[in-house]
């Protein structure tokens, strides 16, 4: 069984904005397997079905995002998943937008919803997708850490919607290349894409 988790903030404030492109990105794959993320166990909102060849568990953490470890770590409980069979889809400030990279066994790079889930689970050997939001271009002054949650917490323009809609069907696809054919696979697919 596979456990796949997008990260980002419940509530309807928060629904289009940058930092929930893991909810976004996981909503999309939800409704290309069929799959209704209609129950709520382990502070999350989950669904299960088959989806390449898997059975899978989608989730969706209500804790916001810089708790989602706690979320994680209860569903990878619940469920017996070996780390190697999580997936974590999240909006990464240091790829252009709409970039994605899949990777294993890698630090946060300072995400604090990662971070999170790092520090639940005692370690970083799952699988993570990330998807590029593009960062804060700063004027002559340093970006400051309010700068920063401003923009994570802010929408993307016109412009930018107009690439995350066309990454957002790949991202789907990337996880449907891990699931049948594996990281490696899905790696070599879908890192060099814009």
């Amino acid at each position: 069984m596979k456990l796949i988790v997008g990260l980002g903030n419940p509530g309807r404030s928060y629904l289009n904005n940058r930092h929930n492109m893991g909810f976004i990105c996981l909503r999309h794959f939800a409704r290309q397997a069929d799959i209704r993320l209609d129950k709520k166990v382990s502070l999350a909102r989950i669904g299960s079905g088959e989806a390449g060849n898997s059975r899978v568990v989608l989730a969706k953490p209500q804790t916001f995002m810089n708790l989602s470890g706690h979320s994680v770590c209860r569903l990878v409980k619940k469920f017996n998943i070996n780390l190697c069979d999580l997936i974590v889809i999240h909006d990464d400030l240091d790829l252009p937008v709409g970039r994605v990279r899949i990777r294993q066994n890698i630090s946060s790079g300072g995400h604090k919803g990662v971070s999170s889930v790092i520090n639940e689970l005692g370690s970083q050997n799952f699988i993570r997708i990330r998807v590029g939001i593009g960062r804060l271009v700063p004027d002559i002054f340093e970006t400051s850490e309010i700068d920063i949650v401003n923009y994570v917490l802010s929408d993307f323009t016109l412009e930018e919607k107009k690439t995350i809609s066309q990454v957002i069907p790949k991202v789907s696809e990337a996880i449907y290349c891990l699931l049948i054919e594996g990281i490696t696979a899905a790696m070599n697919k879908y890192n060099s894409l814009l």
